[in-house]
């Protein structure tokens, strides 16, 4: 048997059990394999549809999510700019309590050292007439030793306040 230089009779089996192989294969594995095939295909098609179908969500979920980052930062900025205005408020409001506050206490400090003044100048105006009186008792008792010089004392008052009697008068 000679492989190279095949005779006759082997290359009619061969013909004859390839045929009989490809008329197995076209009968029952062809069919098989196309039909197995056109599933791939057809489920590759599907995936196909369904990912464009999923990239069309996907644009849409990020176009929404766009929105919604759009809005909330719009949202944020209202709050943040609400809170601002509300915290000038406040301060304002604690400026102006404090400043009403100030006032009310330097006022009342101010009463309160005019009244503490009042209070001084009456308590020396007092201790003053106290020493006068003990300044003049003292004059008086060394001055007016003797009754005659205590005479002309009440003489020369009474003349005096005859004269201021009768000023008014007139």
């Amino acid at each position: 048997m000679n492989l190279i230089t095949p005779d006759g009779g082997l290359l009619f089996w061969m013909v004859v059990i390839f045929a009989i192989v490809f008329f197995l294969l076209a009968k029952f594995g062809f069919p098989i394999i196309t039909s197995a095939v056109e599933k791939r295909s057809e489920r590759i098609a599907d995936s196909l549809v369904r990912a464009d179908e999923v990239e069309r969500r996907v644009a849409e979920m990020d176009a929404e999510r766009g929105k919604m980052l759009e809005e909330t930062r719009k949202e944020q900025a209202k709050m943040l700019k609400e809170a601002s205005e509300a915290r000038d408020l406040i301060l304002e409001k604690a400026k102006a309590d404090a400043a009403e506050e100030t006032a009310r206490m330097i006022e009342h400090a101010r009463m309160q050292i005019e009244a503490d003044r009042r209070t001084a100048e009456a308590d020396m105006r007092r201790q003053i007439a106290m020493l006068s009186v003990d300044v003049a008792e003292k004059v008086l008792r060394k001055t007016l030793a003797s009754s005659s010089e205590q005479s002309a004392l009440i003489d020369r008052l009474v003349d005096e306040a005859a004269k201021t009697a009768e000023k008014p008068q007139s």
